[in-house]
């Protein structure tokens, strides 16, 4: 392998961790944690998406939805906040590697 390909090989491979560690650093900022004695630091996740999963559980608890619903629904908002965060970290390192 010639100089210029290791080069390469390395820069990506370093823009890789840096979107990595960029990626982690705004989740950090943008999550709640709580401190539990033997447990540590537990992260519950980003105010907004707290919030709305309160709505559905109270929307359930007050039988105004049903409860397999209520799953149903929060299981989809976390597969699409799961995709959403994915698309995100790539578009991150896209940037990083132009």
């Amino acid at each position: 392998m010639s100089a210029t390909q290791d080069s390469k090989k390395s820069s990506t491979s370093e823009t890789t961790v840096a979107g990595q560690r960029a990626a982690e650093h705004v989740s950090k900022q943008t999550c709640l944690y709580i401190n539990l004695p033997g447990l540590g630091s537990i992260s519950l996740g980003p105010p907004d998406q707290l919030v709305y999963f309160a709505g559905v559980a109270t929307l359930a608890a007050l039988e105004i939805i049903e409860w397999p619903i209520a799953v149903l629904i929060a299981a989809g908002h976390l597969l699409a906040e799961q995709r959403r965060s994915k698309t995100l970290h790539a578009f991150g390192e896209a940037l990083e590697q132009a």
